[in-house]
Order: C-alpha cells, then structure tokens, then sequence
C-alpha cells in the first residue's frame, strides 16, 4: 500500500483477513490445480480434484469482492448500506475515472504471482534438469518478479488516485452460475430429473 495510505490496521481487521483468506484460497487451488493434472490416478480422484478447485475458486471471488468492499469504504467511495449488495452504489466524485479493475482483483493476481514466483524459484533450484532448464526458470523469474512490481506500482497509483477523488473501482459481483444450483442449467435438469 503506498506510503500516503499506510495506516496502522489492526491485526484482527476484516481487511487483513479477507486478504489472508484470498491467499489461502489461491494456495489450496494452486495445489487442487497440480492435482488434477495427474495421469495416473481415477477419473473420482480428478473430479474430487475439480470439486475442489470449484469451491476454492468461488471462495476466492468471495474474498476478493470483500477486499473490494472494505477498500472503497475505507476510500469513501461506496454506500455503505449498499456495499453488500448485488449493486453497491458508488460515491465517487464527480469528473473521477473509474478504473476497470479493481483492487481487490489486482490484489488476487499479486497473489498468484507471488504463488508463480515460489514456484518458479525452487524451479531455477532445481538439481535434477540441466542448465537450460535453469536457465529458463531463472529468465522466467525475473520476467515474474517485474509482473509483480509493474502490478504493485498500479496497485499503488489506483489506490492514490481514489483517495485523491481522481479515480475509483467499483466492486463487481461475479454471479459464478456454475456453483449456483438455481442457475447452473445442468443442476436445474439434475433436480427435475430427481
């Protein structure tokens, strides 16, 4: 968070466990991911592997949107009797742009990236592949590393600019249908059916 924003948020604040809970969410399905790639295991194991990755999945969206939710209060930038709802209203001021990502997504990709770049690092450490592959890995690691300060910088600007009044995010509920027994069309006929 850019230093004209730091403040001093408590340690059992709903923003510091929204944000855990978005990392725990992306480290469960970073491992369900590698799980369900494998080939030598039952088709029930990789579709407990795909359950899985369903529920963690929308376990992330969930988490993202309350980041999203906590950042535009704390900015001043949403109703606060609407900020749960399906259609938060924005208080942005006027003349203000509105960004089309919002923080919280961008703090969900920071946290895939520090999941890449893990992964990548124990890849360029490797001692069983040759040195291309090191090399390759290491190439790949740098590449990461800028991703990740090139999208904290934005991260950065988004969130200065909204406390400034010159621009704002709003949250975006994510409506994921698949998960939704009352949207997702093949549940619905599975229902009828029983």
């Amino acid at each position: 968070m850019p230093k004209e924003l730091q403040t001093p948020w408590p340690q059992d604040s709903a923003l510091l466990h929204w944000l855990l809970q978005n990392h725990r969410c992306n480290c469960l399905l970073w491992a369900e991911e590698d799980l369900a790639r494998r080939t030598t295991v039952s088709d029930a194991e990789i579709a407990a592997n795909k359950r899985a990755i369903d529920s963690f999945n929308q376990a992330r969206n969930d988490a993202t949107e309350r980041i999203d939710e906590l950042l535009l209060l704390a900015l001043g930038l949403v109703d606060e009797t609407t900020a749960r709802g399906d259609a938060p209203q924005s208080q942005a001021a006027a003349g203000a742009r509105l960004n089309s990502e919002t923080a919280g997504s961008m703090i969900d990709r920071l946290s895939i990236m520090a999941l890449k770049i893990h992964a990548m690092q124990l890849q360029s450490q490797r001692s069983d592949v040759d040195q291309a592959h090191l090399d390759s890995a290491l190439s790949k690691l740098n590449r990461l590393r800028q991703q990740r300060g090139d999208l904290a910088h934005c991260l950065d600007s988004l969130l200065l600019e909204s406390a400034a009044g010159r621009a704002y995010f709003k949250v975006y509920r994510q409506f994921k249908m698949y998960n939704d027994p009352r949207l997702n069309p093949e549940l619905v006929k599975e229902r009828r059916a029983h």
